[in-house]
């Protein structure tokens, strides 16, 4: 079983992801977990804090030589500013003198690091949060419940992709739809190169001017966009998942996973939406022969899962973005002191952050497939892993 937690806050000293149960001998270069947090940070829309976050990565425990131990594993993303919230943030009791030197922001449109937050955002976990753990300041919420904290699940992720590649499964993580305009431009794993180049992340290169067009508008208007990125991995096996139990439906603890990530309010596996609207005869993926020691599918409306579990097709996992809650032109709120209707509070935003959300949908779902893979063949070593994986393909090969 391959469990994983993270810890810290947006504006605390680091962040740290622990993954248990990844088998002894996996090859983590550091250059695969900094190329992803790297990813992360891309994309246009994203604001100032994107130029200046460093993302310095630490292995703090259960590797030795650049390969797993088989022991937790530990990574930890140091805070490049965090020599400018010591103060507000520590962990430690901090003297009144030195909250109040705190204030010189050296942004004027920012509030002070050390003035109490009362106006709760629309759309983010700061009142909610404030009633439920009983704080009068939102900094306290926001903190764990910033965006921030995805680039710990992008380095555990890209720990599991690591280890489904050396299963022979590759990944894509892209952009299919922008802001209201569709850039899906069609899946093409030669062009995947191509991705990393694009300001969007889409292989749609006719839509691109059009999108960057509206999120220049968007910040003009001090206004927020969403969309909808989609994962894929391709060359997993046949029956990762069950379908015994509801816990153990692979596209069950695939949507937990996605839904998990800020922002997201959908998810969708192959054309789960279309199909919705569909008869039957138009939803389902005929069997239409066998070629390989593989069933041979007449298309991947299913996305690659039936029944809860992998039908050795593409798996293919698509979540929604809303728009980012926090807007430099901000909505109603109540202050929950004065309780007097204001403007929400402010803090430093992107106007859109879809590009990277593709990134973090990826890593969730690597990190949900690579504890099926783990439950099905085994955890202790990646060579017991791919003995145990050859085997059941020799067999698949022969049903």
């Amino acid at each position: 079983m391959l469990r994983w937690l993270t810890a810290g806050e947006s504006h605390g000293p680091a962040l740290t992801a622990v993954l248990e149960g990844l088998p002894a001998g996996v090859l983590v270069e550091r250059t695969a977990v900094e190329g992803a947090l790297a990813r992360r940070r891309l994309g246009y829309g994203r604001g100032a804090r994107m130029s200046f976050e460093a993302d310095r990565l630490h292995f703090l425990g259960g590797m030795r030589h650049g390969r797993s131990l088989g022991s937790p594993l530990a990574l930890q993303i140091e805070n490049t500013e965090w020599a400018k919230w010591q103060a507000v943030m520590n962990p430690e009791p901090v003297d009144g003198e030195d909250l109040r030197r705190a204030d010189d922001v050296g942004a004027p449109q920012e509030l002070a690091r050390n003035k109490p937050l009362t106006r709760p955002r629309p759309g983010h976990a700061d009142l909610a949060g404030m009633v439920k753990y009983g704080h009068d300041d939102v900094r306290p919420v926001l903190e764990r419940a910033s965006a921030r904290e995805t680039a710990s699940r992008v380095a555990a992720g890209a720990v599991a992709l690591r280890l489904l590649e050396v299963a022979g499964v590759a990944a894509c993580a892209r952009v299919v739809h922008f802001g209201g305009i569709d850039c899906d431009g069609g899946m093409d794993w030669d062009r995947l190169p191509e991705l990393d180049e694009s300001p969007l992340r889409t292989l749609d290169r006719d839509a691109e001017d059009r999108i960057i067009d509206r999120i220049d508008a968007a910040k003009a208007a001090g206004d927020t966009l969403g969309g909808i990125v989609e994962a894929r991995l391709k060359g997993l096996p046949v029956g990762l998942g069950s379908h015994v139990q509801w816990d153990r439906k692979l596209d069950g603890r695939i949507a937990q996973a996605v839904m998990s990530v800020h922002a997201m309010k959908g998810c969708e596996i192959g054309d789960g939406w279309r199909n919705a609207t569909v008869p039957g005869s138009q939803a389902h993926d005929p069997i239409v022969g066998r070629e390989g020691g593989r069933y041979l599918r007449g298309s991947n409306r299913a996305g690659g899962l039936e029944g809860g579990m992998t039908t050795g097709e593409e798996l293919v996992v698509r979540a929604a973005m809303k728009p980012i809650a926090t807007l430099m032109t901000p909505l109603s709120t109540v202050d929950v002191v004065t309780h007097q209707q204001v403007d929400a509070s402010r803090e430093r935003s992107d106007v859109t952050a879809v590009p990277a959300a593709s990134i973090v949908v990826l890593s969730m779902v690597a990190l949900v497939v690579a504890d099926a893979m783990l439950e099905k063949f085994g955890n202790d070593t990646v060579s017991e892993l791919l003995e145990r994986l050859d085997a059941y393909s020799l067999r698949v090969a022969e049903y």
